[in-house]
């Protein structure tokens, strides 16, 4: 009599993290038609300035960027801005095609092998291929082929950055520093590598490959979904740094002025009293614009401490349902 369970592997610790982690993005999508289905370090980072103009674009510039618990990134070779988390948003939107091409370095005869310089049949590569008129629509922008230089340029903004992504946090991150030793694991590595397209007309195709740190955060679902339609009508650049990072975590109801400072790329806390209250009134207009857009029903400010020690934590309540039961798309 045979068992049941015969020739079913029992799954890995790995293997069981990741499917917590898969359903954790499936529970997330909060009955979104297209969202955007985002690399996690990517949501929830700061890495992008809350603001269009003004942006640093020397190539020796270098900055780390941490958000308490989430994640730490460096960028080299230019600031980024809204309009480039923008653009990743929207290709991001319209989904990443997963595709498998020979490896003209696999060797048959030599032993398989795991893990970095592994040699294997094929080589896994992500890309999303769409229209100039497609893209700009995600984006939000008019249908003009004024509009084809806009966005070719800001990827190619993109491509020129490298991210240097650490696993752990940012205490971790600020102990090795602080001994001169290389912090934790991670990747460093461009988000996009190949842009090209067949024409300059609005239904001309366009491709964008992704860099290998974003293709192995498809490959191993590190990935949460995010509202896509809220994101764009948001007007406030300083909503568009904090949606994603509200969105993508469902059982939150509150955030603390100390993070929201974090996701802007600032040490509120070290800041002048006057530039903390300039910067609460950009959180109270970043809210306001969250709820105009429908991503919140209501929100409120709760002010702890006192005195210099005084700081701010913003309530909110979700403005959609959270749907478990309904499928998340995953990359073709």
């Amino acid at each position: 009599m045979s068992d049941e369970n015969d020739g079913e592997r029992p799954l890995s610790e790995a293997e069981k993290k990741r499917l917590q982690r898969f359903e954790r993005t499936r529970a997330n999508r909060r009955g979104r038609k297209n969202p955007s289905i985002v690399p996690t370090d990517l949501a929830r980072t700061s890495a992008f300035a809350p603001r269009r103009r003004g942006l640093v674009v020397d190539r020796n510039f270098q900055k780390v960027y941490a958000v308490s618990n989430q994640s730490v990134v460096e960028v080299t070779g230019r600031e980024l801005g809204t309009q480039h988390r923008d653009g990743l948003y929207a290709l991001f939107r319209l989904r990443a095609h997963r595709m498998e091409i020979p490896n003209p370095h696999f060797d048959p005869r030599r032993p398989q092998q795991k893990g970095f310089g592994a040699s294997r049949p094929f080589e896994v590569l992500y890309e999303t291929r769409t229209t100039w008129r497609t893209l700009l629509t995600a984006m939000g922008l008019t249908s003009h082929v004024n509009n084809l230089g806009t966005v070719l340029r800001t990827f190619e903004e993109i491509r020129e950055v490298k991210f240097r992504v650490y696993r752990g946090n940012a205490k971790e991150y600020m102990q090795a520093t602080e001994q001169g030793r290389l912090p934790n694991a991670g990747f460093s590595d461009n988000l996009l590598n190949l842009i090209d397209w067949d024409g300059v007309s609005l239904d001309s195709n366009i491709r964008v490959r992704y860099g290998e740190w974003v293709r192995q955060m498809f490959e191993m679902k590190h990935l949460i979904s995010v509202n896509s339609d809220v994101y764009f009508r948001l007007k406030s650049d300083h909503a568009k740094s904090f949606w994603p990072y509200i969105d993508s975590q469902p059982m939150y109801t509150y955030v603390d002025e100390q993070t929201l400072g974090e996701l802007a790329g600032r040490d509120v806390a070290a800041e002048t009293a006057e530039k903390r209250r300039k910067f609460r009134e950009d959180c109270r207009q970043a809210f306001d614009d969250m709820v105009r857009a429908g991503g919140l029903k209501e929100w409120s400010v709760e002010m702890l401490g006192a005195g210099r020690v005084k700081k701010a934590r913003y309530h909110y309540v979700h403005a959609l349902p959270r749907q478990a039961e309904l499928p998340l798309g995953e990359p073709e």
